[in-house]
């Protein structure tokens, strides 16, 4: 209990209006009670405005059929008043007049009273006078009332009022009928009663109703909240164990209580963690016999690899004094010797990736300087090919703390490739900073690459042209180790490429290997560019 009143101290509740759609997107309890609360609060209005006009009509009805008694009983008292009062002159039938409207206040139980002469116009010298109580006074009475009260004899007629006293306004009705004064013909009668009371009633009904349905919305929304929490809880603990299991826990598991529907699932996916487990680390397994299989293989090879090379470069420096057809095997043999130790070479390289053995050698480098120096040693080899490098670096040339050997090998594998598909055009090599990022982009107008190509052209033994033959005498692990040399700076190498209009590959690096930066310093789509 402390807290729970601690927790509700402690809620921002300034903030709470733009904590509210956030929990709506998170938080299925939050919308579940939601829910329930206002489709509730809905059938509770639906059906509390139903109850209280049910309630207002009764109460009307009611009212109104015992005011049509009443005034019927005043109506019949009075007329036998006068039906068996004798009076001869104007006075006399003046006072049984008010005989008949002090009756009519004792059984009606209204002071509200009207007293007049159906047809005015007929001259009488004993006609009583007209009278009103003052409530009832002006236009209180309806036009259409006395005409309907004036054509029909012996009935009640009535309609609905506002009285208006001391200043307040209360409902009412007004009940006319007619009767018979002895010499002087038909008078109309109207008695008004205030349904002051049951507007009272009422309203204390309809406060009732709204109080116990707001109650009632409060306990539905306890309700709910209980209930879902009880539904959505294991739920959560099994969303938070997933993630557990994304992120790498494979120990994770989701508690197993009762036999309900929930549980059942927590049992399932529990067993499924357990499989899952199984086949990861069966996976890590094999994978870790490949990746010993790779390095073992690897370097058990590379010692008779030295013994067949140093016999092949003996042969290949005597290759003069063999005839034509062993001249040729032998500088086959050289050329097939030199790729098969670049091969080794790679297939080390990865799997020392693959074990996470690799440590960097740090130093400051100016990498604009690096990528001159790849580029001038690389000229001779792109001439052959009709192609020139270019280097271009707007930017400033801070140094970066990286290990040169490793970007080196990103930059000569980033040219040979864009060498070799770059079609004897010109090959530009641009060179940009900003405040915490190093970008080098290599761009060739050569075959391009398509989508799909670009997806995949970092994939170990991937070939873009399966068809095309390699010139260079590349493994097919260049761009796989470029983009470990990349990932191990904490930087990123990217591939653009449109195919005819070439392709372009940019490294990102940050300034110092442990930071983080934001934003490249090139882009790494193509502007609009000439060819050279």
């Amino acid at each position: 209990m402390r807290s729970f009143f601690s927790r509700f101290l402690h809620v921002d509740w300034l903030g709470l209006p733009r904590q509210i759609p956030r929990l709506w997107r998170r938080s299925l309890q939050f919308r579940s009670v939601v829910l329930s609360v206002g489709f509730a609060g809905i059938a509770i209005v639906a059906i509390g405005s139903y109850m209280s006009v049910a309630v207002s009509n009764d109460l009307f009805h009611s009212r109104l059929e015992q005011v049509l008694t009443q005034s019927q009983r005043a109506t019949d008292s009075a007329q036998r008043i006068f039906d068996s009062g004798v009076a001869s002159d104007r006075a006399g039938l003046q006072s049984l007049v008010n005989s008949s409207l002090v009756t009519i206040r004792d059984t009606s139980s209204s002071s509200l009273l009207a007293f007049y002469r159906v047809d005015p116009t007929v001259n009488s010298a004993l006609a009583p006078q007209n009278f009103a109580s003052p409530d009832l006074s002006g236009s209180i009475v309806s036009n259409k009332l006395r005409k309907a009260v004036q054509s029909g004899v012996g009935s009640q007629f009535w309609q609905s009022i506002t009285l208006v006293g001391n200043g307040t306004t209360t409902p009412g009705v007004v009940v006319g009928s007619l009767v018979a004064v002895p010499s002087v013909g038909d008078y109309e009668l109207y008695i008004a009663y205030s349904f002051a009371e049951s507007e009272k009633t009422l309203a204390f009904v309809t406060q009732v109703l709204w109080i116990a349905g707001l109650g009632l919305l409060i306990l539905i929304g306890a309700i709910s909240w209980f209930v879902t929490r009880l539904v959505v809880r294991p739920i959560k603990v099994a969303a938070e164990t997933s993630q557990k299991l994304a992120a790498g826990d494979l120990s994770a598991r989701v508690p197993e209580l009762g036999e309900d529907v929930l549980s059942t699932l927590a049992r399932n996916f529990n067993d499924m963690a357990r499989s899952m487990q199984r086949q990861v680390t069966s996976l890590e397994e094999l994978s870790s016999m490949q990746q010993r299989f790779v390095a073992d293989v690897s370097h058990e090879l590379r010692t008779p690899l030295t013994v067949v090379r140093l016999a092949g470069d003996h042969l290949f420096k005597k290759r003069d004094q063999f005839d034509d057809s062993s001249r040729e095997s032998v500088e086959a043999l050289h050329g097939s010797l030199d790729r098969f130790s670049g091969l080794l070479s790679d297939l080390l390289e990865i799997s020392r990736y693959d074990a996470q053995t690799i440590t960097l050698d740090l130093e400051p480098t100016n990498v604009v300087r690096l990528a001159s120096e790849v580029a001038q040693s690389l000229e001779p080899i792109a001439a052959e090919y009709g192609s020139t490098i270019e280097v271009v670096s707007p930017g400033g040339h801070g140094e970066a703390l990286v290990d040169a050997g490793r970007i080196r090998r990103i930059i000569v594998n980033l040219l040979g490739n864009a060498i070799e598909h770059g079609e004897g055009r010109r090959i530009l090599v641009e060179i940009d900073s900003n405040a915490n990022a190093v970008s080098l982009v290599v761009d060739d107008l050569g075959v391009g690459l398509t989508d799909e190509q670009v997806a995949r052209v970092f994939d170990r033994f991937y070939r873009a042209d399966a068809s095309r033959k390699r010139t260079l005498g590349g493994t097919g692990l260049g761009l796989s180790i470029a983009l470990e040399d990349a990932r191990i700076h904490n930087g990123v190498l990217e591939a653009w490429g449109k195919p005819g209009e070439g392709a372009r590959f940019r490294l990102t690096l940050p300034r110092k290997a442990s930071a983080r930066w934001t934003s490249a310093a090139l882009p790494l789509a193509r502007p609009e560019v000439a060819d050279a």
